[in-house]
């Protein structure tokens, strides 16, 4: 048995042993969702507790939880990466994801929602529904995944489980509907119609009074004609509806569909300190969410992009799994978390490790057959060995060297890919430099630990500027992979990210290169004449030759492009590559004796310099393509941003939701460095932003440079 993570966790961690399922059926795989701060971890935390899985729950501001085991998230106060929570109830597994609720982390989010069959929504009473959980939501819709929610904080001193309940029913649909009520002392079931009553964190069930039943009668009533209307049984609805009684169970196994086929959301009322609602969602989590068997698989392919059969969750089947998240432990290295979509993984398994379509961001295509010496169960930051893991169920490898988050496991005989889920494009540049020699190689090291973690993280070494450049996805993120980085034993500073900018012409210029050396012996003669002019943008160099009468010999005359080209590529003013130019060759002289290709590339050079200082210089910088995709409400302050950025709105069209908009605009690239942490401020998280090169533009401060050149 190996175990990680604080002694804190492991201490608390010694309650139920893992149970290994030997059917898909009795497993439940759950992502629980939601903003920061709404709770997530915290009843994860809790519902770990009441199913006997760990001895007490921990404290998020203590740093003591389960799911917070990585210290990033303890100094954060907040979750950076998912982490995976399994218990047993009822004799179902089931493993709670948690996952981040802050945007930087998004990608966990999204591996998080690969691996779960359904979400867990986690919405606190005493805030409203956010337009980033509006788009998590639609995200799980337009995927067919099944949702429910989680109501949290009920015992809070701003709670209003009233309209907490109406703002989720205005944000998501009427497809939400409370399966509890609250009341003066705990909770009302509306299928059970038993009161929950939780005193000291022990729950008691009891019967309602005429009142009670009698003020819950219409939110029961929409909720059962709701679970009825996905029943198999036509005859159910009859019976209902002439006063008969319906069995629990059979409404239960009913809600379960609904679920499943995401007509029907169910609402949970839950207070995770003191306990009310937690024994009656840990009940839920087993009977009301689907199982591995009703999900769709996501497709795979062989190596070479073949569509290959469906998979199905069937032990027996292929083996077929994926990385969904991957850690660098200090004691055990590399960890990483699968899900298991088909087949049955053992101990002394070999398995064909296939990662391809990540180049972009860092990640080679690559293959490579590894073999699997232990099989784990995680709990958060602690591995428990198992004797197997099996098709719906999640575990952890380690030390399987060539596996990177989103790679694909498959036998060796029958070797599979799967595209990995949608990740986002990472758009804060942060340049690092490292402090000594020696801690260049350990950079090197952990940043090829930290990408092949993290596809969210892209690596950028920039020929132009020579920085080393991290694309992150915000500040928080940029702050856990420095942290990360100098944890690893690498010291490295940060610096301003440049730009690299261009140069052209102003206007048209004829100019003469002489580059004559007389000094005794064997001397240096060139002499050629030029007339420069710009091109369009985007035209790129042109070398025009037009010597007439063998003014310059033409073994000489590749020489002085040759000249040219280094010239134009070292720069004139601002020591930046000049681009959109044409150069004509229309003369010269040369020596018999002294003249020669070094003196040519020499007089080219200088020929080019005497043509700037006389048409002038104009500095070029880089203009991005931006589309920000932003509330209505929003969009005039990001109008009127995007115009103090120098940016040039081109169009706003309508959005692919109601109320949104998308603005499409020219923003040069020096004004976008810092542009998704600001836009995230400007409207509370709700906009987000893509941008691609459009060309190179002259400066709006790029006055011609002449006098700088005499």
């Amino acid at each position: 048995m190996g175990t990680r993570g604080t002694e804190e966790s492991r201490r608390r961690g010694g309650g139920a042993s893992p149970v290994t399922p030997r059917a898909p059926d009795d497993l439940r795989t759950i992502a629980v969702v939601g903003p920061s701060g709404s709770g997530k971890t915290t009843l994860v935390e809790a519902l770990l507790a009441a199913s006997g899985t760990i001895s007490r729950a921990g404290s998020v501001d203590a740093g003591t939880t389960v799911g917070d085991h990585d210290p990033a998230a303890v100094r954060q106060h907040r979750t950076v990466g998912l982490s995976v929570a399994p218990l047993v109830h009822d004799g179902v597994k089931v493993n709670l994801v948690d996952t981040p609720g802050y945007v930087d982390f998004v990608g966990e989010l999204r591996a998080g929602l690969r691996a779960a069959d359904s979400a867990l929504f986690v919405v606190s009473a005493t805030e409203e529904v956010d337009l980033a959980t509006r788009a998590v939501w639609d995200e799980c819709a337009a995927a067919g995944m099944p949702r429910a929610v989680v109501v949290s904080r009920i015992d809070h001193q701003r709670a209003d489980v009233d309209a907490a309940v109406a703002g989720l029913r205005a944000a998501l649909g009427d497809g939400v509907h409370p399966v509890y009520e609250l009341t003066q002392d705990g909770l009302l079931g509306l299928i059970s119609l038993r009161r929950s009553v939780c005193i000291d964190g022990v729950r008691t069930l009891a019967d309602p009074d005429a009142a009670e039943l009698e003020r819950v009668r219409p939110e029961r009533d929409a909720l059962i004609e709701a679970v009825i209307g996905e029943s198999e049984d036509e005859a159910l609805m009859e019976r209902y509806l002439a006063g008969e009684p319906v069995e629990p169970d059979v409404l239960i196994r009913d809600l379960e569909t609904a679920v499943t086929r995401g007509t029907l959301f169910p609402v949970f009322l839950v207070s995770s300190l003191t306990g009310v609602g937690v024994a009656d969602l840990l009940d839920a989590l087993p009977r009301a969410f689907p199982s591995p068997l009703e999900r769709a698989l996501p497709v795979a392919t062989d190596p070479h992009g073949r569509r290959r059969s469906p998979l199905t969750p069937d032990p027996d089947g292929p083996f077929a799994a994926e990385v969904i998240h991957t850690e660098v432990d200090a004691y055990v290295g590399r960890v990483s978390l699968l899900r298991i979509f088909s087949g049955t993984l053992r101990p002394d398994d070999t398995v064909h490790v296939a990662g391809h379509g990540m180049a972009d961001r860092g990640h080679s295509d690559h293959d490579a057959d590894e073999r699997v010496a232990h099989v784990y169960a995680p709990l958060g930051g602690s591995l428990t060995e198992v004797p197997y893991a099996i098709a719906g169920d999640v575990c952890a490898l380690t030390k399987v060297a060539s596996a990177e988050t989103g790679d694909t496991l498959s036998s060796p005989a029958e070797p599979l890919l799967i595209d990995p889920w949608p990740m986002p494009e990472p758009l804060l540049p942060v340049a690092v430099v490292a402090k000594t020699r020696r801690d260049e190689d350990t950079l090197s090291r952990n940043l090829a630990r930290l990408t092949a973690a993290d596809p969210t993280l892209r690596l950028e070494r920039n020929a132009e500027t020579g920085q080393l450049v991290l694309w992150c996805m915000g500040d928080s993120h940029a702050d856990v992979v420095l942290t990360r980085l100098r944890e690893g034993g690498a010291e490295v500073d940060t610096e301003p990210v440049r730009v690299a900018l261009r140069e052209t012409f102003a206007g048209a210029a004829k100019a003469q290169g002489r580059h004559v050396k007389q000094s005794g012996g064997h001397g240096q003669y060139a002499v050629c004449e030029i007339e420069v002019e710009p091109l369009p943008r985007g035209a790129g160099f042109e070398f025009v030759d037009k010597v007439v009468g063998g003014a310059v010999p033409r073994q000489f005359i590749p020489s002085v492009e040759k000249g040219v080209r280094a010239q134009l590529e070292s720069g004139l003013a601002e020591g930046c590559p000049v681009v959109d130019v044409r150069v004509t060759l229309t003369g010269g002289k040369a020596h018999s004796v002294d003249s020669s290709d070094a003196a040519f590339q020499t007089a080219g050079a200088l020929a080019v310099k005497e043509a700037a200082a006389r048409a002038g210089v104009l500095v070029l910088e880089p203009v991005d393509e931006v589309a920000v995709d932003v509330p209505d409400e929003h969009l005039g302050a990001v109008l009127e941003d995007l115009s103090s950025r120098r940016g040039r709105v081109q169009a706003t069209d309508a959005g692919s939701q109601s109320g949104r908009s998308v603005v499409r605009a020219a923003v040069p690239t020096t004004e976008l460095l810092s542009y998704s942490v600001d836009l995230r401020s400007l409207t509370s998280g709700a906009a987000s932003f893509t941008r691609t090169f459009a060309q190179y533009e002259v400066a709006s401060d790029g006055a011609p440079t002449s006098s700088r050149l005499r």
